[in-house]
């Protein structure tokens, strides 16, 4: 089993964490698959692409730096860190309607408290068509009314585990690059980020108003390359095209089955490999 050399804290320890976001690419259902190929021991535990943060539940490291450039996804982990009852108590108001929905998804993000922005966020997210976190070219977000019987949209007791796994930790919004800048000898690094897409039509990667293309994955692998050679253990989960095996082929990668849960085409979902590329 993988074990960080950063003590996890009492509470942490005691409670099991599991994510509170639906997010498209989440791990929850990889975990067993990927822990297996993380190294016996690191020190510092980094998620630059935090998203649903499966992987760092399913671990809970001491002292982790966890970081997204989704600036309303780290609102809300950091209010669940640092105020969490308050942010329940602002859950209860929120009603399961369409009308309010659509009143709450025009709200302009800025204009809110931050508690009630990241209330905003974790209701948006429970109650949209599909689960989906997707933004426009100015960053609103855009997702439709989903149709439940009846959402969760409050959770107690899975928002007051998160909260007490992330006690310790740094959660900051910033870019891949800026947040490993601090990563040395022995660290260790989990890279999630937006998949290069298997089709053209495949695409989904509008969890920002700027989009993940070509150019952002092999600056990324450069990153990898880069923190090789500086010993920091590094994993990343991506997607198994020819494009991805080609940017870290000189890297050991291993494929796992995953089952695609989120999709614009029913039709379309079902299981895929994907891969794992490890610097060790």
């Amino acid at each position: 089993m993988s074990t960080s050399l950063f003590p996890v804290t009492k509470r942490a320890r005691r409670e099991s964490a599991e994510p509170v976001v639906k997010w498209a690419g989440g791990k929850a259902r990889l975990v067993p698959q990927i822990r297996p190929l993380f190294p016996q021991l690191w020190g510092r535990y980094y998620e630059p692409f935090l998203g649903g943060a499966a992987m760092f539940f399913a671990l809970q490291p001491g002292g982790a730096v966890l970081t997204d450039v989704n600036e309303d996804l780290i609102t809300l982990y950091q209010v669940i860190q640092d105020d969490v009852e308050a942010l329940i108590a602002d859950l209860y108001r929120h009603r399961y309607e369409k009308t309010y929905y659509y009143d709450m998804r025009a709200k302009d993000p800025a204009t809110l408290s931050r508690v009630q922005r990241a209330s905003r966020t974790l209701y948006l997210n429970r109650t949209c068509f599909n689960g989906l976190y997707r933004v426009n070219r100015r960053g609103q977000f855009n997702v439709p009314f989903g149709r439940y019987t009846n959402p969760t949209i409050v959770d107690e007791d899975r928002l007051r585990a998160v909260s007490a796994a992330l006690e310790g930790c740094t959660v900051a919004h910033m870019d891949y690059t800026s947040a490993t800048a601090t990563a040395k000898r022995g660290d260790l690094v989990y890279f999630d980020p937006p998949y290069f897409p298997l089709t053209r039509t495949s695409n989904f990667t509008s969890y920002t108003k700027g989009d993940f293309g070509p150019d952002d994955q092999r600056r990324l692998a450069e990153l990898f390359d880069d923190l090789t050679a500086r010993g920091v253990a590094c994993v990343q989960s991506n997607s198994d095209t020819e494009f991805i095996r080609d940017l870290y082929a000189h890297h050991h990668i291993h494929t796992v089955t995953a089952r695609r849960a989120i999709s614009r085409d029913p039709s379309s979902r079902g299981t895929v490999t994907e891969v794992v590329i490890c610097n060790f």
